[in-house]
């Protein structure tokens, strides 16, 4: 059914990781994808993390509507499923474990597959989005949206975050994923065979002093505590000592008065 992963997801699923991926939301994160969505529908959400926007995709399709959310990794799904009954959506939502480079679901299974934040760090996003062209029905939609890793800017300058964007594009390459993934959606999307697809990019941008605030210490913990940082230093790529200068570094630009941080992300709407 193709090839299987060969990536590592850089980030892992610390804390840190996992406090940015509960403040995504469909409204926040999916706002290309919704007004395709209807009652009814049936939804693959690819690597749904803590099942924040899995459960406002089936709040979307309610209440006829099913989403399937799959994840490679079960200890998160757990916390997606714990998330989704809070929501009371247990009913609408069916989790499975997954790998997809190859979907355990049949052909034309799904009216609308979705990834948010998953070709980036997957081995071949070409065969991940045949994958998801396979078991989308004809004329149903496969959605992406990555964010581009160097098309990401702030103010002020503060060159410890210049040392921080080159550091983890190199850790995220050499781990097997592609950090500017954004601006390659379309390219990868023409590869896997669609020949029908809509482009946009929207941004996330963090400008109030609670947002800088929230940004700037979750990556600060994030540079030194999750996975992320111990790839960093076991492929050599920098020191205990480095990453605690750019966690400073993260500390002082969100303490300025007037901070500002801007996240581009590509999209894709891929008629199947």
């Amino acid at each position: 059914m193709g090839t299987k992963e060969t990536a590592v997801y850089t980030h892992g699923h610390h804390e840190s990781v996992l406090r940015s991926h509960r403040w995504r939301t469909a409204a926040n994160s999916a706002a290309y994808l919704v007004g395709e969505l209807r009652p009814g529908m049936s939804v693959l959400d690819v690597g749904c993390g803590p099942g924040t926007i899995t459960a406002d995709l089936a709040e979307l399709v309610a209440p006829d509507g099913r989403v399937t959310a799959v994840d490679a990794a079960p200890d998160v799904l757990e916390q997606a499923a714990a998330y989704v009954k809070e929501r009371g959506l247990q009913q609408a939502v069916t989790f499975a474990t997954a790998d997809v480079h190859a979907l355990d679901f049949p052909d034309d299974s799904f009216d609308v597959v979705h990834a948010h934040q998953v070709l980036q760090h997957v081995g071949d996003p070409v065969q991940a989005l045949r994958e998801m062209r396979r078991v989308c029905r004809p004329g149903g939609i496969v959605a992406a949206r990555d964010a581009d890793y160097a098309a990401m800017t702030w103010y002020p300058a503060e060159p410890g975050l210049e040392e921080w964007l080159g550091l983890y594009r190199r850790v995220a390459r050499a781990n097997g994923g592609e950090p500017d993934a954004g601006r390659r959606l379309l390219s990868w999307a023409r590869a896997a065979g669609f020949t029908d697809v809509r482009c946009s990019a929207t941004a996330w941008c963090y400008a109030e002093p609670e947002e800088t605030a929230w940004w700037s210490t979750l990556w600060a913990d994030r540079t030194t505590a999750s996975a992320y940082a111990t790839r960093a230093t076991a492929g050599g790529h920098a020191t205990e000592q480095d990453l605690s200068a750019i966690a400073e570094a993260w500390h002082r630009w969100g303490a300025a008065p007037d901070a500002w941080f801007s996240v581009l992300n590509g999209e894709i709407l891929c008629r199947a």
